[in-house]
């Protein structure tokens, strides 16, 4: 009885502190604190809010707390909020995910092939100043706030809002409540050393959480009578678990900023503290569980929350209502820059002025720019003009021109290697590409490539390159007997040099023609009399055709791929009595789908055939082995060793079904089927049944240096099988 008698009392002392320090109708300030993924917890408490009938007058928030208030501010209610929650992926975010179809050839070239990339400037290595630039964060908040583009005053939104950054250059504190909302918002997110610097009228801001996490003085100012605050920070870590870098850092980030609460929660009226302590900044997927923490914390202080509510008229907020993304695009204003012309910024982004687009277009051309690697920051927003929109583009050229690049590979065939690459932009040249690779191991290989790229008009460089290797294979492959064994052992080395003038057309095809010269030597010690198979120099003149819109290289859920490749070899030092020039024609395509959940089918099909009375069986196509780099006409063939068949034509077909058990995981079935012999075009022979055949059972794990894979093959026409490994970027 006397506890009852004691929670009336405290109800009633609740009720009339309430009712002697606020007005009648008093306005509802909502403070929401920064704390990476467990500021999901802030769209729980809003859930709460909103089930009381709740309504916020305004609203301050840092980093997190200001990317869930600034949308709710705008409109959003907390189930369009949680909503946007689920089907974001952070993982991207934090990699600053660019799609692969935004990339030209290039520009692939490079992401699948390095590990790691770092600045390098006086012969000195530098490190990123972050793992990411943002780019993807600062495309999504541009998405989500295109409702809103054309508000300069964050009063002027549905309620009025403000948001707190850091000043990195002054140490200061910027109070956001005018300007951009998707530059604002990103700004107050930028978390220190995970993303770069958001560039904001000439000031680099980053997370505002270094120097104010809790806006509470803020929004007071704005013309709150009561606070309702949510803190999400954790408290500081004993010596047993400060057992990281990471760990380290974020604690002494956390020492003044804990400080600070403990004064902002005695001025907060209604002070919510989710349990959020077992879970970290980049808990991402912990999305659900961290929502519900913030429910729980809010349903705790329901009495007091009910309070504030009119029961006359509960208050029920409306969603945002989402209209088409659709963007009539009048003028395009790009800053000036010093090396590279509105031309060339217009080109990557594909985006002309009095057109009508998509969101979805802007953000590939905006993807288009920034994955060319030359700005270190792209910005963009929206001024009004009439019906239409003026779009503003403000980018930041990277400073760094040369970067040092580093791989590693092991395959069966060039064995282990690790590759180092040098590459320099504006080397001669305002518009050149220099990149020269390293492969340092078992056998020591180089690729040299200069370019010049000149956007959607011709282009033109040179390439050198020089591989080597050391295999066991059948002694019939280069028409060579012996009586001792039926394999031989050969030494192989291949440099070649190429110039070459291409066009590229929407980042995906790509059109060329150029001339070679390759030196070729093939040896063998295994031979009775002459250990030289060949050793002679070829000149030719070729050409390429090809198209890429694969997601991915390795593990594609989508896309297709075509590649046609005609050369023509005119002379020969090695057979300078009896050479007659001869064309190899080859092709191969493919295609990838998902067809149910994790589930994705990819067909390939190849063909080559040579051309000419007397083609050199060096060059003829060799198929056998899986996970190397394939040089000249070199090609993968699951159930037989490497290098096992050859003839100067072939016709070939991949099945393979992958599915993704969890993520970047991947079990896959491949069954493939060739039919392989000289001349096989001359007849209907390569119409009949395959001759050739081989299946492949393989686990594949996508990692930071490139696919793991490990692949058991065999074939039923020889009772053989084979395991290969294969680790890395291909090179």
């Amino acid at each position: 009885m006397n506890k009852i008698v004691l929670l009336l009392l405290m109800f009633f002392t609740c009720l009339n502190s309430f009712s002697q320090d606020t007005p009648r109708n008093p306005k509802i300030g909502l403070v929401l604190s920064g704390g990476g993924a467990k500021g999901f917890a802030h769209i729980g408490v809003l859930k709460v809010l909103e089930e009381a009938g709740i309504k916020i007058d305004y609203i301050g928030g840092t980093s997190m707390g200001a990317v869930i208030g600034g949308l709710y501010a705008m409109g959003y209610n907390a189930k369009q909020i949680d909503s946007i929650i689920k089907v974001t992926n952070f993982s991207n975010i934090l990699n600053d995910f660019i799609p692969r179809s935004s990339k030209n050839f290039y520009e692939k070239r490079n992401d699948e092939l390095y590990a790691l990339t770092l600045p390098f400037n006086k012969f000195k290595i530098g490190s990123p100043e972050a793992l990411s630039k943002g780019m993807y964060n600062f495309n999504l908040l541009s998405r989500l706030t295109l409702p809103v583009r054309h508000v300069r005053d964050f009063n002027a939104l549905r309620i009025p809002f403000l948001c707190i950054g850091t000043n990195i250059a002054l140490g200061e504190q910027v109070v956001f409540d005018k300007g951009i909302l998707a530059q604002a918002l990103a700004g107050s997110s930028s978390l220190p050393s995970v993303f770069s610097p958001v560039v904001i009228d000439g000031n680099l801001i980053i997370d505002g959480g270094v120097i104010n996490n809790y806006p509470i003085q803020e929004v007071k100012k704005l013309g709150a009578d009561i606070i309702i605050g949510v803190d999400v920070q954790n408290g500081l870590l004993n010596k047993d678990q400060l057992k990281s870098a990471t760990k380290i850092f974020f604690q002494i980030t956390n020492l003044q900023m804990i400080e600070r609460m403990k004064e902002n929660a005695e001025k907060t009226d209604i002070y919510i503290k989710p349990n959020v302590i077992n879970y970290g900044v980049v808990s991402f997927d912990k999305a659900s569980e961290i929502i519900k923490k913030g429910e729980d914390a809010t349903f705790a202080v329901y009495e007091k929350i009910a309070l504030l509510a009119d029961k006359s008229v509960p208050y029920h907020k409306p969603g945002l209502h989402l209209e088409t993304d659709s963007l009539s695009i009048a003028t395009i204003k790009v800053n000036e820059l010093e090396n590279y012309s509105r031309d060339y910024i217009i080109g990557k982004l594909h985006v002309k002025p009095e057109t009508k687009i998509s969101f979805k277009d802007l953000e590939s051309g905006v993807n288009n720019l920034n994955g060319t690697q030359n700005f270190s920051a792209v910005s963009y927003y929206f001024d009004k003009n009439g019906e239409q929109d003026d779009l503003i583009l403000n980018l930041t050229e990277s400073p760094i021109k040369t970067n040092l690049k580093f791989g590693l590979h092991y395959d069966g065939l060039y064995k282990s290697a690790v590759l180092v690459n040098l590459t320099n932009k504006k080397t001669f040249l305002k518009n050149d590409f220099l990149s020269v690779d390293l492969a340092l191991g078992d056998n020591v290989r180089y690729y040299f490539d200069y370019y010049i790229d000149n956007g959607f008009r011709l282009s033109y460089g040179f390439k050198s390159q020089f591989n080597q290797f050391n295999e066991n294979i059948s002694n019939n492959i280069y028409k060579r007997d012996t009586q001792e064994t039926n394999s031989i052992n050969i030494d192989y080395s291949n440099m070649s040099n190429q110039v070459y003038i291409q066009s590229i057309f929407a980042q995906k095809f790509l059109i060329g023609v150029g001339a070679e010269f390759e030196y070729l030597k093939i040896t063998s010690e295994t031979l009775d009399v002459d250990s030289n198979i060949t050793n002679s120099t070829y000149s030719s003149v070729f050409g390429y055709v090809k198209y890429d819109s694969y997601d991915n290289k390795y593990f594609p859920k989508s896309g297709w791929y075509f590649s046609g490749n005609p050369q023509f070899y005119m002379f020969s030092s090695d057979h300078s009595s009896n050479f007659e020039p001869f064309s190899i024609l080859s092709a191969e395509a493919g295609i990838a789908k998902t067809i149910f959940n994790k589930t994705t089918i990819k067909l390939q099909a190849e063909a080559g055939a040579s051309i000419g009375s007397a083609s050199v069986p060096y060059f003829d196509f060799v198929l056998g082995g899986y996970g190397f780099y394939t040089t000249n006409y070199f090609k993968y063939f699951y159930g037989y060793d490497f290098l096992s068949l050859a003839a100067n034509s072939y016709l070939e077909t991949t099945i393979t079904l992958d599915y993704e058990i969890f993520k970047k995981n991947h079990i896959n079935f491949s069954a493939n089927y060739a039919n392989l012999e000289n001349n096989l075009y001359d007849s209907l022979d390569w119409f009949s049944w395959p001759k050739y055949s081989g299946y492949a059972l393989g686990y594949g794990l996508e990692t930071i240096i490139g696919p793991v894979e490990v692949k058991y093959s065999w074939s039923p026409e020889t009772n053989s099988s084979h395991l290969w490994f294969t680790v890395g970027f291909l090179f």
